[in-house]
């Protein structure tokens, strides 16, 4: 049996430097130490956190001392693939995600002993690790009888983390969601398997879900378009612009290979990105990585977990972006190594770095964060469209009330009548009833539904045509100034959704459900913008026709030289606005004072608390010239 020697090929003064402050986050350090599983094609790998130690177990290859293995293990900082034929692994072909040759030291960072065990077809060898070794360079090598698996039954490595720094303080399940965004690519052939305790979780496919929390998604490249399959909506009929498969992103670049050569190669860009439908409860369990974020991936490990604050533009809306990129041309083995030694970014100023950088700038995140806008535009829709369904059957549950309401009372009154009285002929009985429905008529009381059907309605309607825009548009800014809220204002050119019609209804369809057919007393006030182009508006003239009918209050917004006629109240001070030769809109002081003075009494009238008049007219101001 040969004496087996463990010696590291690297100064002891580096390793006591560089080991214990090359990571800065603990799921790096697991990070590096998947990835040498990974490259020993296992299929198994088990994170063990006890209260004394960290294991990583994999049920890859192992290392043979007899082959040379441990000896290139121990060859700290030598480059693990430099042509294409080591590019691969020997047995599955999986592309290598190890490189440089420093992810064995990564273990350093959580414990200064790291006890190294591994089986290959038998041979077990096994040393213990540590940033403080002697001149020698030797490490303490590790009896056979002790190399020994927790999880794995025959060929393996175990990298076992004495005496941690830091420790795991979440649940199995958080941990796997942190790991799981790191490798995104389990499948059946490689599963990470975390156990803490008596718990034991399996990381399976993050992706799904996450594609079904989203609000839209766009796949890029062939082998990600499968897990639109995963994606849901409300929007079905709308399903095709929330849902976007493209093709790989493709981009030539001329650069220096390895061999002094310059050549042109392809920066391909896989993957998917994303906007959640909402942030709301993702945050329930604290983890050590955020959830929105850009991560960028080659060869299936994240080389870099977020550009998301380097390509966007500190806009509200993308605290709502998810999405991972593979590009492989990063860890081209021809290519200039372009990661950063902790694995955890790039070099910025690699071209290739930057044409993926370009690309989710101007043209990825754009069209998710527009699609993000339409799914919250439908969704708007939705509710107003669902809002206005409860507020019909609201208004006819009311109706049915009443009616079973007079019916039930007027026959209920007559028959009691009819028994105090003697002689009462049926034609009497029906002049009572008359008598009483016409009462019941006049002095219908809240029936305790009333008060919600009115709370549901619009309050005030403002009637114009497209033509007198600017000043429609004052006058609704004006009062969501004096705190009318926009969803109680019915405004059909108002650039805020908020105060159209749902695009179902028509305004007439609205109007007559609510202010002429309902049994609500509630009515709508009209504030009449009026001008010459109001006579040549049927829309305009209906309304006025409308207001008329329902004798609904009103106040009338004017633009010179127009007089207002009846059935408007004509007889009434309104205000005037003028128009200069070019068109455009100004008002004079006095004009300006009685336009704030209207809007003031309009707010009072419906129970809005409305402002001072210094700054109605301040405001006032500030939307449209007042000529001294």
């Amino acid at each position: 049996m040969i004496q087996k020697e463990y010696k590291l090929n690297i100064s002891p003064r580096i390793l006591e430097l560089l080991g214990p402050s090359l990571y800065t986050n603990i799921y790096y350090v697991i990070a590096e130490l998947i990835a040498n599983a990974y490259d020993a094609d296992a299929e198994n790998v088990y994170i063990i956190i006890s209260n004394d130690y960290i294991a990583v177990e994999d049920d890859g290859d192992g290392m043979s001392y007899k082959n040379g293995d441990v000896d290139k293990y121990l060859n700290v900082a030598a480059i693990s693939r430099s042509t294409k034929e080591n590019s691969t692994t020997k047995n599955k072909q999986r592309l290598k995600m190890g490189r440089k040759g420093v992810g064995k030291l990564a273990a350093l960072s959580i414990s200064e002993k790291v006890y190294v065990k591994t089986v290959a077809n038998g041979e077990k060898s096994g040393f213990i690790l540590s940033s403080h070794i002697d001149e020698s360079r030797n490490l303490i090598p590790i009896p056979d009888e002790e190399i020994i698996f927790e999880r794995v039954e025959n060929n393996g490595t175990a990298i076992v983390m004495q005496n941690p720094k830091y420790k795991f303080v979440n649940t199995p399940k958080t941990i796997k969601k942190n790991i799981i965004k790191i490798f995104p690519m389990v499948c059946e052939n490689f599963k990470i398997h975390i156990i803490k305790g008596k718990e034991e979780i399996i990381a399976d496919d993050w992706n799904k879900d996450t594609i079904c929390d989203l609000a839209a998604l766009i796949t890029i490249g062939d082998d990600f378009h499968a897990i639109g399959s995963h994606f849901v909506t409300p929007f079905e009929s709308r399903k095709q612009d929330l849902k976007k498969a493209i093709a790989t992103k493709e981009f030539p670049i001329t650069m220096m290979n390895n061999s002094q050569q310059k050549r042109t190669y392809t920066v391909k860009i896989n993957g998917w990105i994303g906007v959640y439908k909402t942030t709301r409860g993702r945050k329930a369990e604290i983890t050590d990585f955020p959830d929105n974020f850009i991560s960028l991936y080659a060869n299936k490990k994240m080389g870099e977990f977020n550009i998301l604050p380097v390509v966007g533009q500190n806009k509200l809306n993308e605290v709502y972006v998810v999405g991972q990129l593979h590009i492989d041309i990063f860890e081209l083995t021809e290519l200039p190594d372009m990661a950063l030694s902790n694995r955890q970014g790039y070099k910025t100023d690699d071209p290739r770095y930057q044409v993926v950088l370009d690309y989710v700038r101007n043209e990825l995140l754009p069209d998710i964060l527009n699609m993000r806008k339409l799914y919250v535009d439908l969704t708007k829709e939705k509710k107003k469209e669902n809002k206005l369904k409860e507020q019909k059957k609201r208004e006819e549950d009311f109706k049915k009330s009443v009616d079973k309401f007079r019916e039930n009372t007027s026959r209920k009154a007559v028959d009691r009548i009819s028994k105090q009285m003697e002689n009462i002929t049926e034609k009497d009985q029906e002049k009572i009833k008359g008598i009483l429905d016409d009462e019941i008529n006049n002095n219908s009381p809240d029936m305790g539904i009333k008060s919600v059907i009115d709370s549901q309605k619009k309050k005030i309607l403002i009637s114009q045509t497209y033509s007198d825009k600017d000043l429609a548009d004052i006058v609704y800014e004006m009062l969501k100034f004096n705190g009318v809220p926009g969803e109680d204002i019915i405004y059909t050119n108002c650039d805020d959704e908020v105060s159209r019609i749902p695009e179902e209804s028509g305004i007439y369809d609205y109007l007559r459900d609510f202010f002429v057919e309902s049994y609500s007393t509630q009515k709508i006030y009209v504030l009449f913008v009026t001008s010459h182009n109001s006579k040549v508006s049927w829309g305009a003239l209906t309304e006025v026709g409308a207001a008329w009918i329902t004798q609904v209050d009103h106040k009338v917004f004017n633009i010179h030289d127009f007089r207002p006629e009846h059935p408007l109240d004509d007889e009434k001070q309104w205000h005037t606005s003028f128009r200069d030769p070019d068109g455009n809109l100004y008002m004079s002081s006095l004009s300006a004072d009685i336009f704030c003075q209207k809007i003031e009494f309009v707010c009072n009238q419906l129970g809005y608390a409305f402002n001072s008049r210094v700054r109605n007219r301040q405001k006032l101001d500030s939307l449209v010239m007042v000529k001294k």
